[in-house]
């Protein structure tokens, strides 16, 4: 929460204006998210399938007259920037219709806007004071940050998952084992105790 706080806030000074967010996707479901945006307006869009099946959803996006500008079946992550032809509402759509039981984890990242630069009011021809170039340079440093820290973040929870998923049918498998080597066990056990009855009932029959 305070990573996201402080991204938005960070977005919010520089000029650039976005969503970001992880979402659950239902088995054979469809989630939609939209943006006004006006005319001449660059935005890109960023989403991973962190936990799920296959890691894998269809995505689509489209402009206010139902245009679709970007359609992939069956991604497991992706990228597509754009610039608006008109104003209107546009859509972005998550589908996981060819799931039947499996529900999926999405993460979205949807930016729009030109970042503006920090020292916008000065001129190029205007030397920066060492303060200004320190502040510049830290602006630049903590956008690489906090790309890397979401790049983390993705990886950590794609990498629990799978862990999760894992330790999940080894538990299965060793009660499963455990099961079988017990009923082998008493059958064991069983077979031989039915051998020595009927050697002993067949010595009594003979006396």
């Amino acid at each position: 929460m305070l990573h996201l706080g402080l991204l938005a806030v960070l977005l919010h000074l520089s000029g650039l204006l976005g969503t970001e967010l992880t979402f659950e996707l239902p088995h054979n479901g469809k989630q939609c998210y939209y943006e006004e945006l006006q005319k001449d307006v660059r935005f890109d869009i960023d989403f991973q399938v962190i936990a799920g099946g296959n890691y894998d959803v269809d995505c689509f996006v489209a402009d206010p007259q139902d245009n679709v500008l970007y359609n992939e079946k069956k991604k497991q992550y992706d990228s597509f920037s754009h610039t608006t032809a008109m104003d209107g509402v546009y859509k972005v759509c998550f589908g996981n219709d060819f799931s039947t039981f499996t529900n999926k984890v999405v993460y979205l990242d949807f930016r729009h806007g030109e970042e503006k630069p920090l020292l916008g009011e000065i001129s190029k021809t205007t030397a920066l004071t060492q303060l200004e170039s320190s502040c510049v340079a830290i602006h630049e440093v903590l956008k690489v940050v906090m790309d890397s820290q979401t790049w983390y973040r993705l990886r950590e929870a794609h990498d629990r998952t799978k862990a999760e998923y894992l330790l999940e049918r080894v538990t299965f498998w060793s009660v499963g084992e455990t099961v079988l080597l017990f009923v082998i066990g008493v059958g064991q056990v069983l077979l031989l105790k039915s051998f020595f009855v009927d050697k002993k009932s067949s010595l009594a029959a003979s006396t």
